[in-house]
């Protein structure tokens, strides 16, 4: 896809009417409008970025966020709280929670997981991500197949619930195990009820095309780890990094099937509540929230 360049002057003199022009313009158009898009789909954070600021403060951290202009957040941890208390917490600032990473995976399995089904129904939460597997599944090719069929067994229980299972990438799934990548491996095996979660910095760092990820199963993109990666700046934020975003929000609004836009920060260059604002005022610029 060919990039499209704008000055800071055109910027400044068409950003004076962008009011007027958005209120006129139909849903449709307006994912047209601009290089990156229009503002569709909305962002969320993924908690683990600033953990140590909720461990400390979690009302205090919560309100920040939605004050900078999220609209949902991602769990990792619960920071000692309970569903009930944690859900009116996130009311108190409307915020949604739009996902949990469920550590460890045992929890999903047996009796195990009614009580997790219960937990996260009373947080509001209904989409259940695995952010890593047992070694014995990825181990072998075959393990992965087992992993792919037990999260489709587990997208079957949750259904009657109103709650889909998803599995989220690191970069070992791009790396070639018994002549395949895990990816596809664990994909092309798993029902289609089987959610992605791609993180696009953890699968360019395997050493994936994240487009090309975003077009292999489309519809089942449940959400998108939107996390910098770039080789000359380790640190960088998302649009002083070198993945293409333009393609990658393009098949996200068309193809892809993504729900939500999930900020994610792993590096030290700023501090994390800095760093997810920054990501944020980007995001503006870019006319995506």
């Amino acid at each position: 896809m060919k990039t499209q360049s704008i000055t800071r002057r055109k910027f400044l003199k068409t950003g004076a009417t962008a009011a007027t022009a958005i209120a006129a313009t139909s849903p449709t158009a307006l994912l047209a409008e601009g290089p990156y898009g229009g503002n569709r789909i909305p962002f969320a954070v993924q908690l683990y970025t600033v953990r140590k600021e909720c461990a400390k403060d979690l009302p205090g951290t919560l309100a920040a966020l939605a004050k900078m202009g999220y609209r949902g957040v991602e769990f990792a941890a619960y920071f000692g709280r309970d569903a009930t208390s944690l859900r009116d917490l996130l009311d108190n600032v409307n915020l949604a929670c739009v996902g949990s990473h469920i550590r460890p995976f045992d929890t999903l399995l047996g009796d195990n997981l009614s009580k997790t089904i219960e937990f996260n129904l009373a947080l509001g939460n209904r989409t259940l991500i695995v952010p890593e597997l047992p070694e014995k599944y990825t181990k072998t090719r075959q393990g992965w197949r087992e992993a792919a069929d037990v999260l489709s067994e587990l997208a079957v229980e949750l259904k009657p619930h109103g709650m889909q299972i998803g599995y989220h990438n690191e970069s070992v799934e791009f790396k070639s195990l018994d002549g395949e990548r895990p990816w596809n491996t664990l994909f092309s095996r798993a029902k289609k009820e089987v959610g992605i979660q791609l993180d696009v910095g953890n699968a360019a760092a395997g050493g994936a095309d994240p487009v090309a990820l975003l077009k292999k199963y489309p519809g089942r993109v449940m959400s998108l780890h939107a996390k910098a990666f770039s080789k000359a700046k380790p640190n960088a934020l998302i649009g002083d990094d070198e993945l293409p975003w333009q393609e990658i929000f393009h098949v996200c609004e068309t193809s892809a099937g993504v729900k939500w836009y999930i900020i994610e920060y792993d590096s030290d260059l700023y501090p994390p509540l800095a760093a997810v604002e920054k990501s944020l005022q980007v995001m503006k610029r870019w006319g995506k929230c």
